[in-house]
């Protein structure tokens, strides 16, 4: 019986296997992991005074402590600014607070304000902007927590003029049980992953609401923040506006910590499918590439093909299965690389290697689902897609 020849078609889901597997490999070879590391600036640089912009909605479960960590940093000269859109907001208890504990802090409030366009958050931006005393903004989001050598680090590579504006990567603390684990997942072994595989390879289109760092008349040359007032992903935007002008991003090496606190499938579901779907809106082939990086499909893909591969058939056949074996084993190994990097601990590791599996499998469901929908629902409002991409083509040719 003369062997069928191996179709097309199956080549093209090889290949897909096996750039799967380059993918983790490249990522679980690079990656370093989350534990952050310890720096420290030139000597005798003095940092120059920083205003941060905390934007708040709302109460979250460590919101306090999160927001304590900006409250005990080495740099010797900051103010802290936060928002929230009204008196009733119970984030505004927890600020007032905080600047009971720390009255030797440069601490404001700001209630309510001007509204400025659909996102509610750079509304918030906006208004905490107009309190700014210093030429040097860090912005951060509600959920995150910092070392106390954060500001002296992330604001360091705004010393030099041909930089921009500067990000943070960030690791997950899970608040919760089951699905908490499983969010700190995505963000622990591949969000973080695939932001150092494309940042060795030269992608710089970074911009992460853990953190941006940025001068103030970058800000103002960049069209403000109002120029991203009605953009969904308004830190990616704002930090495509910067790019504009010809000036680096730069990736810090300091890592926030920031909180996973879903309870359920469904509020986890619903967060991850908007950041997908996000991407899809800012980046339509970068989101088209991600299903690679979903790395367990794949494996059980080009295992079952080696499969049903017949030995000794023929050698085209022969060099397909050598393939797909190469694929499953190198990709296996990779893949249980990466989540050891991830891991804080071997307890960690041997306590989460069960979920890696769901957890792969789970972000390719989600995948496919971001592949459709035209709006995202975010802290209760629900945003049009097109209309935030549409926008943000308005305001940057108004910028140029």
């Amino acid at each position: 019986m003369t062997p069928h020849p191996v179709p097309l078609l199956l080549w093209i889901v090889i290949a897909l296997c096996c750039a799967a597997t380059c993918h983790a490999t490249l990522a679980a070879f690079i990656f370093p992991g989350l534990r952050g590391t310890a720096g420290a600036r030139r000597r005798g640089d003095a940092p120059a005074p920083v205003s941060v912009l905390k934007p708040l909605c709302g109460i979250e479960p460590r919101l306090y402590s999160n927001l304590e960590t900006f409250c005990t940093q080495t740099h010797p000269s900051y103010q802290l600014l936060f928002g929230v859109a009204s008196a009733s907001d119970p984030a505004a208890g927890v600020v007032e607070r905080l600047a009971r504990a720390f009255p030797q802090r440069d601490i404001e409030l700001l209630i309510g304000g001007s509204a400025h366009g659909s996102n509610r958050k750079v509304a918030n931006l906006i208004n905490l902007a107009a309190r700014a005393k210093h030429d040097l903004i860090v912005i951060a989001d509600s959920d995150i927590a910092v070392e106390p050598d954060y500001l002296v680090r992330v604001t360091g590579p705004l010393a030099d003029a041909d930089v921009g504006i500067v990000t943070c990567l960030y690791r997950a603390r899970r608040v919760g049980g089951f699905w908490s684990r499983i969010g700190a997942l995505f963000i622990d072994e591949w969000f973080a992953p695939s932001v150092h595989v494309a940042n060795v390879l030269g992608q710089r289109r970074f911009g992460f609401g853990a953190t941006l760092a940025l001068r103030r008349d970058t800000l103002v040359n960049a069209g403000g923040f109002e120029a991203v007032r009605d953009c969904l992903a308004d830190d990616y935007w704002l930090a495509e506006h910067v790019r504009a002008l010809g000036l680096r991003t730069v990736l810090s090496d300091v890592v926030v910590a920031t909180d996973v606190i879903e309870r359920d499938l469904a509020s986890l579901w619903n967060r991850e499918t908007r950041w997908l779907r996000t991407i899809r809106s800012v980046n339509p082939l970068g989101f088209a590439g991600l299903c690679l990086t979903f790395t367990t499909p794949w494996l059980l893909t080009s295992a079952l093909l080696g499969l049903g591969f017949e030995h000794g058939a023929d050698v085209t056949r022969g060099i397909a299965d050598t393939i797909v074996d190469l694929s499953t084993s190198l990709g296996l190994s990779a893949r249980l690389l990466l989540h050891k990097r991830s891991a804080r601990s071997w307890r960690a590791f041997w306590r989460d290697l069960p979920l890696i599996p769901l957890r792969d499998m789970l972000m390719w469901l989600q995948w496919l689902a971001a592949s459709f929908g035209s709006s995202v629902v975010w802290r209760g409002v629900r945003i049009p897609l097109d209309d935030a991409h549409e926008h943000y083509d308005a305001n940057a040719s108004d910028s140029q």
